[in-house]
């Protein structure tokens, strides 16, 4: 490596951001011919690039975050404010979802009955299902601050079983998800009610997909020594990316499954 008078880290040329861009071009363009034409070659191509992709680069950045030592303080504060700045994003994200959600219920219109929930619509009830996987986010938060926490004191052991034990809290709150949606008395062709109320927690689901594959990936590298008490900011961002996830879903109770219904 040549040497650097600075601790800034010049990234290396990379064909990542090009297949990247290709993989969205060929997904977004596969959805709209499995749409129209139910075709979907186009679809599992840009998908299969695009895993293909995500896979490698990240592979990349932990080479060069774990051993090639490039993610010196101002780089890694550079990632910090980057996961900040992600977050806030994804907040405004939601923010549009949950302004779709009162507008419509806050003053119905007529084609829904004048009042809310819309008329022929029967809602969920609020303490079963939607209760029970809040107490699971919450306890899934409390296990990734234990993590946390057992990371920065240097205890390996508790690290990986609290965060194994977050990751199947977050793949539990999942199973319980699909299973509120099989039996669901509405469709997201139900009007205002089921379009906000599917879109709002289908995204959070996803999110918590994303999260939980954040964590697991976290997970293997904490299994493989990556992290060490003042080094492992990959995992403080899946924790962070965490606790957003929680939040947005004590929004989502109190709005959306109980006030709404």
């Amino acid at each position: 490596m040549a040497h650097q008078a600075h601790a800034y880290h010049m990234v290396d040329p990379s064909p990542w951001p090009l297949t990247g861009a290709v993989a969205a071009f060929l997904t977004t363009s596969g959805l709209g011919i499995w749409f129209h034409y139910h075709s979907t070659i186009l679809l599992s191509l840009g998908l299969v690039l695009m895993l293909l992709t995500m896979y490698q680069w990240w592979r990349d950045v932990i080479r060069e975050g774990t051993f090639q030592g490039h993610h010196t303080s101002p780089v890694q504060k550079g990632l910090r404010f980057g996961m900040i700045l992600f977050i806030t994003s994804e907040v405004l994200f939601f923010a549009g979802f949950f302004w779709a959600f009162y507008h419509s219920s806050l003053a119905p219109t007529p084609e829904l009955g004048t009042h809310w929930p819309p008329t022929g619509i029967t809602p969920l009830d609020p303490f079963e299902v939607p209760l029970l996987n809040t107490a699971v986010l919450l306890a899934s938060g409390v296990t990734v601050t234990w993590c946390h926490h057992s990371l920065m004191e240097g205890e390996r052991k508790q690290a990986i079983q609290s965060l194994t034990l977050t990751i199947i809290l977050g793949l539990y709150f999942t199973a319980l998800q699909a299973m509120e949606y099989y039996e669901a008395p509405f469709t997201i062709a139900d009007g205002a009610y089921g379009s906000t109320f599917f879109v709002s927690t289908g995204f959070h689901g996803l999110h918590v997909i994303i999260g939980s594959s954040f964590l697991a990936v976290c997970l293997l590298r904490q299994i493989k020594h990556h992290f060490t008490s003042e080094h492992h900011f990959g995992f403080e961002a899946a924790a962070w990316y965490w606790h957003f996830v929680d939040v947005v879903w004590l929004f989502l109770f109190v709005s959306i499954y109980w006030w709404g219904s």
